[in-house]
């Protein structure tokens, strides 16, 4: 059995994630779902024993059915929000992401048939200069995209509303 890297103490809900950044044709994916009103970043929590690195790599491959590999670790997010109902309840969510940045393949094929707490998720190929026309989470996103700063970056969010 395996474990997130997190924990949930009554409404408070802490999480280490490992997301990814992947972009094709001038489009970058996301994924959503029949509950949520938002799109999300490709990726999920940390397991007990596995790097980031390692869950991203898991991760996309969970959810897109397509092996990606890593270019390079791009985004450190700190993130403070609260959840709106939906899959994440009413929780108070504090969340340390590490983002790569995977490397293209040149194709947006898909294979997908990825759950995220037992709802069927959709993945979204969403062209970078429309990403302000979606609700779409990392909102730093479309700036990172824009401006391609090189180094790791570290961003910290406060989306409590």
């Amino acid at each position: 059995m395996t474990f997130d890297c997190g924990f949930k103490k009554e409404n408070n809900w802490f999480r280490y994630r490992a997301a990814a950044i992947i972009v094709e044709e001038g489009c970058v994916l996301f994924a959503g779902n029949e509950i949520d009103d938002y799109l999300y970043s490709i990726g999920g929590g940390v397991h007990m024993n596995e790097t980031s690195e390692e869950a991203v790599v898991r991760e996309v491959f969970e959810e897109t059915g397509v092996h990606y590999e890593v270019d390079r670790l791009a985004v450190i997010h700190e993130n403070v929000f609260e959840g709106d109902g939906g899959t994440l309840g009413e929780n108070h969510c504090h969340e340390v992401a590490f983002y790569y940045l995977m490397k293209p393949k040149g194709s947006r094929e898909l294979c997908s048939d990825s759950y995220t707490c037992g709802v069927k998720e959709e993945m979204h190929w969403i062209p970078i200069e429309d990403l302000d026309k979606h609700r779409a989470y990392p909102t730093f996103l479309k700036k990172y995209l824009q401006e391609k700063p090189e180094g790791i970056v570290h961003i910290v969010t406060d989306e409590r509303k």
